[in-house]
Protein backbone atom coordinates (compact mmCIF):
# COMPACT_ATOMS: atom_id res chain seq x y z
CA UNK A 1 0.00 0.00 0.00
CA UNK A 2 1.31 3.43 -0.98
CA UNK A 3 1.35 6.27 1.57
CA UNK A 4 -1.45 8.16 -0.22
CA UNK A 5 -3.62 5.03 -0.19
CA UNK A 6 -3.01 4.65 3.54
CA UNK A 7 -4.10 8.24 4.18
CA UNK A 8 -7.25 7.64 2.17
CA UNK A 9 -8.08 4.49 4.16
CA UNK A 10 -7.38 6.34 7.39
CA UNK A 11 -9.78 9.13 6.53
CA UNK A 12 -12.47 6.58 5.70
CA UNK A 13 -11.87 4.60 8.90
CA UNK A 14 -14.23 4.72 11.85
CA UNK A 15 -13.28 5.59 15.44
CA UNK A 16 -12.37 1.99 16.34
CA UNK A 17 -10.03 1.80 13.34
CA UNK A 18 -8.28 5.02 14.35
CA UNK A 19 -7.96 3.87 17.97
CA UNK A 20 -6.40 0.62 16.76
CA UNK A 21 -3.84 2.53 14.69
CA UNK A 22 -3.10 4.82 17.61
CA UNK A 23 -2.41 1.80 19.85
CA UNK A 24 -0.03 0.40 17.26
CA UNK A 25 1.70 3.76 16.94
CA UNK A 26 2.17 3.99 20.72
CA UNK A 27 3.54 0.44 20.85
CA UNK A 28 5.95 1.19 18.00
CA UNK A 29 7.13 4.35 19.76
CA UNK A 30 7.66 2.48 23.02
CA UNK A 31 9.59 -0.33 21.35
CA UNK A 32 11.74 2.26 19.57
CA UNK A 33 12.51 4.03 22.84
CA UNK A 34 13.85 0.77 24.29
CA UNK A 35 16.42 0.33 21.53
CA UNK A 36 19.14 2.65 22.91
CA UNK A 37 19.04 0.71 26.18
CA UNK A 38 19.02 -2.61 24.35
CA UNK A 39 22.16 -1.42 22.56
CA UNK A 40 23.72 -0.83 25.98
CA UNK A 41 22.94 -4.44 26.92
CA UNK A 42 25.11 -5.53 23.98
CA UNK A 43 27.96 -3.43 25.39
CA UNK A 44 27.40 -5.05 28.77
CA UNK A 45 27.67 -8.46 27.10
CA UNK A 46 30.90 -7.47 25.39
CA UNK A 47 32.32 -6.32 28.72
CA UNK A 48 31.45 -9.64 30.37
CA UNK A 49 33.02 -11.56 27.50
CA UNK A 50 36.16 -9.44 27.68
CA UNK A 51 36.52 -9.82 31.45
CA UNK A 52 35.15 -13.41 31.53
CA UNK A 53 32.75 -12.41 34.29
CA UNK A 54 29.51 -14.30 34.83
CA UNK A 55 26.04 -12.85 35.40
CA UNK A 56 22.84 -14.44 36.70
CA UNK A 57 19.49 -12.64 36.45
CA UNK A 58 16.50 -14.13 38.25
CA UNK A 59 13.09 -13.14 36.89
CA UNK A 60 10.29 -13.84 39.36
CA UNK A 61 6.67 -12.78 39.82
CA UNK A 62 3.12 -14.04 39.70
CA UNK A 63 1.69 -15.51 36.51
CA UNK A 64 0.76 -12.81 33.96
CA UNK A 65 3.13 -10.34 35.64
CA UNK A 66 4.97 -9.77 32.35
CA UNK A 67 8.07 -11.88 32.94
CA UNK A 68 8.22 -13.47 29.50
CA UNK A 69 7.69 -10.24 27.57
CA UNK A 70 10.37 -8.50 29.62
CA UNK A 71 12.85 -11.32 29.02
CA UNK A 72 12.21 -11.06 25.28
CA UNK A 73 12.93 -7.30 25.35
CA UNK A 74 16.07 -7.81 27.44
CA UNK A 75 17.50 -10.43 25.08
CA UNK A 76 16.08 -9.24 21.74
CA UNK A 77 19.34 -7.87 20.32
CA UNK A 78 21.83 -9.71 22.52
CA UNK A 79 24.52 -11.96 21.07
CA UNK A 80 22.93 -15.41 21.27
CA UNK A 81 26.31 -17.03 21.87
CA UNK A 82 26.69 -15.29 25.21
CA UNK A 83 23.34 -15.61 26.96
CA UNK A 84 20.83 -18.31 27.81
CA UNK A 85 17.26 -18.22 29.11
CA UNK A 86 16.60 -21.10 31.49
CA UNK A 87 13.03 -22.13 32.31
CA UNK A 88 13.15 -25.47 34.10
CA UNK A 89 10.08 -27.68 34.23
CA UNK A 90 9.02 -30.22 36.80
CA UNK A 91 12.05 -32.01 38.33
CA UNK A 92 12.70 -35.61 37.33
CA UNK A 93 12.62 -38.44 39.86
CA UNK A 94 16.42 -38.30 40.00
CA UNK A 95 16.44 -34.52 40.56
CA UNK A 96 13.86 -34.80 43.34
CA UNK A 97 16.38 -36.85 45.31
CA UNK A 98 19.23 -34.38 44.76
CA UNK A 99 20.29 -31.27 46.64
CA UNK A 100 17.50 -28.79 45.83
CA UNK A 101 19.78 -26.26 44.12
CA UNK A 102 21.63 -28.88 42.04
CA UNK A 103 19.60 -28.66 38.83
CA UNK A 104 19.89 -24.87 38.87
CA UNK A 105 23.64 -24.93 39.49
CA UNK A 106 24.00 -27.15 36.42
CA UNK A 107 22.63 -24.24 34.36
CA UNK A 108 24.99 -21.58 35.75
CA UNK A 109 26.88 -19.36 33.28
CA UNK A 110 30.36 -20.00 31.99
CA UNK A 111 32.84 -17.13 31.80
CA UNK A 112 31.52 -14.24 29.71
CA UNK A 113 27.91 -15.45 29.75
CA UNK A 114 24.59 -14.20 31.11
CA UNK A 115 21.96 -16.68 32.27
CA UNK A 116 18.40 -15.47 32.83
CA UNK A 117 16.23 -17.75 34.95
CA UNK A 118 12.57 -17.50 33.96
CA UNK A 119 11.43 -18.56 37.43
CA UNK A 120 14.10 -20.07 39.61
CA UNK A 121 14.78 -21.78 42.90
CA UNK A 122 12.27 -19.32 44.38
CA UNK A 123 9.51 -21.66 43.21
CA UNK A 124 10.08 -23.19 46.63
CA UNK A 125 9.32 -19.88 48.32
CA UNK A 126 5.92 -19.34 46.69
CA UNK A 127 4.37 -21.80 44.22
CA UNK A 128 5.49 -25.07 45.81
CA UNK A 129 4.25 -24.50 49.37
CA UNK A 130 0.95 -22.98 48.22
CA UNK A 131 0.11 -25.90 45.95
CA UNK A 132 1.57 -28.60 48.20
CA UNK A 133 4.51 -29.40 45.93
CA UNK A 134 6.89 -29.36 48.90
CA UNK A 135 6.64 -30.15 52.59
CA UNK A 136 6.73 -27.48 55.32
CA UNK A 137 10.14 -28.83 56.32
CA UNK A 138 11.48 -28.43 52.78
CA UNK A 139 10.14 -24.88 52.65
CA UNK A 140 11.70 -23.96 56.00
CA UNK A 141 15.04 -25.47 55.00
CA UNK A 142 15.03 -23.48 51.79
CA UNK A 143 14.23 -20.20 53.52
CA UNK A 144 17.01 -20.80 56.07
CA UNK A 145 19.68 -21.66 53.48
CA UNK A 146 18.95 -19.67 50.30
CA UNK A 147 20.62 -16.44 51.42
CA UNK A 148 23.83 -18.28 52.27
CA UNK A 149 23.70 -20.03 48.89
CA UNK A 150 23.32 -16.70 47.08
CA UNK A 151 25.98 -15.08 49.23
CA UNK A 152 28.40 -17.80 48.14
CA UNK A 153 27.61 -17.04 44.48
CA UNK A 154 28.48 -13.39 44.99
CA UNK A 155 31.62 -14.32 46.95
CA UNK A 156 32.72 -16.39 43.96
CA UNK A 157 32.45 -13.36 41.69
CA UNK A 158 29.10 -13.97 39.99
CA UNK A 159 27.16 -10.77 39.23
CA UNK A 160 23.76 -11.63 40.72
CA UNK A 161 20.55 -9.70 40.09
CA UNK A 162 17.06 -10.60 41.34
CA UNK A 163 13.96 -8.99 39.81
CA UNK A 164 10.40 -9.48 41.06
CA UNK A 165 7.60 -8.28 38.76
CA UNK A 166 4.62 -7.16 40.85
CA UNK A 167 1.23 -7.09 39.12
CA UNK A 168 -2.06 -6.04 40.71
CA UNK A 169 -4.94 -8.47 41.15
CA UNK A 170 -7.27 -6.71 38.72
CA UNK A 171 -4.63 -6.48 35.98
CA UNK A 172 -3.73 -10.15 36.45
CA UNK A 173 -7.44 -11.04 36.05
CA UNK A 174 -7.64 -8.92 32.89
CA UNK A 175 -4.60 -10.67 31.39
CA UNK A 176 -5.97 -14.11 32.28
CA UNK A 177 -9.24 -13.16 30.55
CA UNK A 178 -7.32 -12.19 27.43
CA UNK A 179 -5.56 -15.56 27.46
CA UNK A 180 -8.94 -17.27 27.46
CA UNK A 181 -10.12 -15.48 24.31
CA UNK A 182 -6.95 -14.71 22.34
CA UNK A 183 -5.95 -17.73 20.24
CA UNK A 184 -2.36 -16.49 20.13
CA UNK A 185 -2.15 -16.51 23.94
CA UNK A 186 -4.31 -19.50 24.91
CA UNK A 187 -1.22 -21.69 25.28
CA UNK A 188 -0.13 -19.54 28.24
CA UNK A 189 -3.21 -20.44 30.29
CA UNK A 190 -2.71 -23.37 32.69
CA UNK A 191 -4.79 -25.06 35.35
CA UNK A 192 -2.69 -23.36 38.02
CA UNK A 193 -3.39 -19.96 36.41
CA UNK A 194 -7.09 -20.47 37.06
CA UNK A 195 -6.36 -20.86 40.78
CA UNK A 196 -4.02 -17.86 41.02
CA UNK A 197 -6.83 -15.38 41.60
CA UNK A 198 -8.46 -17.60 44.22
CA UNK A 199 -5.15 -17.89 46.07
CA UNK A 200 -4.17 -14.24 45.69
CA UNK A 201 -3.92 -13.54 49.43
CA UNK A 202 -1.86 -16.69 50.02
CA UNK A 203 0.60 -15.65 47.31
CA UNK A 204 0.81 -12.15 48.76
CA UNK A 205 1.69 -13.54 52.20
CA UNK A 206 4.37 -15.79 50.67
CA UNK A 207 5.70 -12.87 48.64
CA UNK A 208 6.05 -10.86 51.85
CA UNK A 209 7.90 -13.67 53.63
CA UNK A 210 10.17 -14.20 50.63
CA UNK A 211 11.16 -10.55 50.34
CA UNK A 212 11.51 -10.05 54.09
CA UNK A 213 13.74 -13.09 54.58
CA UNK A 214 15.78 -13.14 51.37
CA UNK A 215 16.43 -9.47 50.58
CA UNK A 216 20.03 -9.15 51.75
CA UNK A 217 22.92 -6.76 51.24
CA UNK A 218 24.74 -9.20 48.94
CA UNK A 219 21.64 -10.36 47.02
CA UNK A 220 18.93 -7.69 47.16
CA UNK A 221 15.58 -7.83 45.38
CA UNK A 222 14.52 -5.29 42.75
CA UNK A 223 10.71 -5.05 42.74
CA UNK A 224 9.12 -3.66 39.59
CA UNK A 225 5.46 -2.66 39.26
CA UNK A 226 4.35 -4.34 36.04
CA UNK A 227 0.79 -3.16 35.38
CA UNK A 228 2.35 -0.95 32.69
CA UNK A 229 4.31 -3.43 30.58
CA UNK A 230 6.44 -0.83 28.83
CA UNK A 231 7.53 0.87 32.05
CA UNK A 232 8.26 -2.52 33.61
CA UNK A 233 10.46 -3.54 30.68
CA UNK A 234 12.31 -0.23 30.55
CA UNK A 235 13.04 -0.18 34.27
CA UNK A 236 14.07 -3.84 34.27
CA UNK A 237 16.64 -3.11 31.56
CA UNK A 238 17.87 -0.03 33.42
CA UNK A 239 18.26 -2.03 36.62
CA UNK A 240 20.43 -4.58 34.80
CA UNK A 241 22.59 -1.91 33.18
CA UNK A 242 23.09 -0.27 36.57
CA UNK A 243 24.52 -3.50 38.00
CA UNK A 244 27.63 -3.52 35.80
CA UNK A 245 30.29 -0.87 35.24
CA UNK A 246 30.96 -1.56 31.55
CA UNK A 247 32.96 0.41 28.99
CA UNK A 248 31.70 2.96 26.45
CA UNK A 249 28.44 3.65 28.28
CA UNK A 250 26.21 6.10 26.41
CA UNK A 251 26.07 8.91 28.96
CA UNK A 252 23.36 10.77 27.05
CA UNK A 253 20.82 8.18 28.24
CA UNK A 254 18.92 8.44 31.50
CA UNK A 255 19.66 5.34 33.60
CA UNK A 256 17.61 6.49 36.58
CA UNK A 257 14.85 4.04 37.47
CA UNK A 258 11.33 5.39 37.94
CA UNK A 259 10.64 5.59 41.72
CA UNK A 260 6.96 4.90 41.05
CA UNK A 261 7.82 1.67 39.23
CA UNK A 262 11.02 0.40 40.82
CA UNK A 263 11.37 -0.41 44.54
CA UNK A 264 14.05 -2.14 46.57
CA UNK A 265 12.92 -5.31 48.28
CA UNK A 266 13.34 -3.60 51.65
CA UNK A 267 11.08 -0.71 50.59
CA UNK A 268 8.46 -3.13 49.29
CA UNK A 269 8.44 -4.94 52.64
CA UNK A 270 8.02 -1.59 54.40
CA UNK A 271 5.09 -0.67 52.13
CA UNK A 272 3.44 -4.03 52.72
CA UNK A 273 3.81 -3.72 56.48
CA UNK A 274 2.26 -0.25 56.36
CA UNK A 275 -0.67 -1.65 54.38
CA UNK A 276 -1.13 -4.41 56.94
CA UNK A 277 -1.23 -1.91 59.80
CA UNK A 278 -3.61 0.47 58.01
CA UNK A 279 -6.02 -1.97 56.34
CA UNK A 280 -5.51 -5.26 58.16
CA UNK A 281 -4.24 -7.00 55.01
CA UNK A 282 -1.53 -6.91 52.35
CA UNK A 283 -2.53 -5.31 49.05
CA UNK A 284 0.45 -5.42 46.66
Amino acid sequence: MEYEDFLSEYEKGDEDFKKMLYKRYVKHSQESSLKPYQAELIKLQEHLEKTQNKMIILIEGRDAAGKGGSIRRITRYMNEKHYRVVALGKPSDVQVGQWYFQRYVEQFPRGGEIVLFDRSWYNRAMVEPIFGFCTPEQYNTFMKTVSQFEGDLVQHGIIFHKIYFSVSKDVQAKRFKERETNQLKMWKLSEIDVQMQEKWDEFTEMKYQMLKQTHTHSSPWSVIRSNDKFQARLNAIKSILNRVNYEDRNMSLDYTVNPNIYYSGAHEVELMENQLRETGKFIV
